[in-house]
């Protein structure tokens, strides 16, 4: 058994291939309950499965009363449903032939209740078309930009025209708002905070304007993992945090005040030493997510390291500790950003008791399931 620091080791290396990625559920279970906890009651949470992609770890919220899941692809609304749930919402304006998939998806799991988020009023116009087609009702949440200025309009008298609009078109009934505020990412609790209320304002009042308007129940889903807390305070507010469950390098160094445990880990070994202080790691590109700068992992046993190369195959590393490595010795790195880190592998290795005792499918990887 391991422990302090050494909580990620695993004692059958020997059977593990590298690079690969390990999984600890006795950890996400720690991270699921906490955030069960921040939001005083599961049925407010929306948990966002992009940052895994996995049955099991949908499976593993459903115990805790968790039935409401967000998504950003329909392959991954497509596993959430076929664990069982029975409210997810996609996060992504369905446009081209995926708005056709989304309706088989719907026709095909009738008893789950599939949502989406629309900003566009022609979008709008051909999902009501689709939905008469397939005589299916859909629930639309209107998308809004507080500040991220990636999807999304302004929550303004337009904004209130589009809600009113998916309202009145046959199969469609506008549900609620989308507000996604993932541009804000300041340290000081205190300050993000503000930086949150201050981008909330104009979001409530549109919500109690329709309430004037005779929409009496507007829904809203809000923040992800960074404003978690802020929006956790609130009353009336559906929480969808993703991060969370599997906790990464960048979010954990950035917001002290989420004290949630690691619950992936990247395992790679060293493949060649071309210097006394340098060694070079089979963890390219293709197995840790990459879009962000240097460094893109931690490695707990290292005091002090530089990453000084990186490319498709192989991380090169100047490291103190690398004089007492050899070539085949085993490296644990946690990813900077643990959702595209996931997304390269199909399957996991799962941890428990310090030992790999199996695997899991990262089953939402894929583009395409069956539909």
């Amino acid at each position: 058994m391991t422990t302090g620091n050494q909580w990620y080791k695993i004692e059958n290396e020997d059977e593990v291939y590298s690079p690969s990625l390990l999984i600890y559920p006795d950890r996400i279970e720690n991270n699921i309950c906490k955030m069960v906890e921040m939001a005083r009651d599961a049925d407010r949470l929306r948990p966002h499965v992009k940052t895994h992609k996995m049955a099991e770890i949908v499976r593993m919220q459903m115990k805790h009363g968790i039935n409401k899941f967000k998504c950003a692809t329909i392959s991954e609304a497509e596993m959430v449903a076929g664990c069982g749930a029975t409210d997810i919402l996609l996060a992504m304006q369905p446009v081209g032939p995926n708005i056709e998939r989304f309706f088989r998806l719907k026709k095909a799991y009738r008893g789950v209740n599939f949502s989406c988020i629309v900003d566009s009023e022609q979008i709008i116009h051909q999902l009501s078309e689709t939905g008469c087609r397939y005589d299916l009702e859909t629930s639309l949440w209107i998308d809004i930009n507080v500040g991220m200025n990636r999807t999304g309009i302004t929550p303004d008298e337009e904004a209130i025209r589009i809600f009113k609009l998916a309202d009145s078109l046959p199969k469609l009934k506008a549900e609620g708002l989308h507000v996604y505020d993932g541009h804000i990412h300041e340290k000081n609790f205190s300050l993000r905070t503000d930086i949150c209320n201050e981008a909330w304002l104009p979001v409530g009042k549109m919500r109690n304007n329709l309430k004037t308007a005779g929409f009496s129940n507007v829904r809203v889903v809000a923040g992800g993992t960074p404003t978690f807390p802020v929006h956790a305070s609130k009353s009336d507010v559906e929480i969808s945090p993703g991060t969370i469950l599997l906790w990464d390098f960048g979010y954990s160094s950035s917001f002290s005040d989420l004290n949630f445990q690691h619950a992936a880990v990247l395992f790679t070994r060293v493949v060649s030493k071309p210097a006394k202080d340098i060694i070079c790691l089979d963890l390219g590109h293709k197995a840790v997510g990459s879009e962000m700068p240097q460094p893109r992992i931690m490695i707990p046993s290292f005091n002090d390291f530089t990453i000084i190369g990186h490319s498709e195959e192989h991380m090169v590393i100047r490291a103190a500790q690398a004089e007492n490595i050899r070539t085949g010795d085993t490296v644990y790195a946690i990813p900077w950003h643990i959702c595209p880190t996931v997304d390269r592998y199909d399957s996991v290795y799962v941890v428990t008791e310090s030992r790999v005792s199996g695997k899991w499918n990262v089953a939402a990887r894929k583009r395409e399931i069956t539909f």
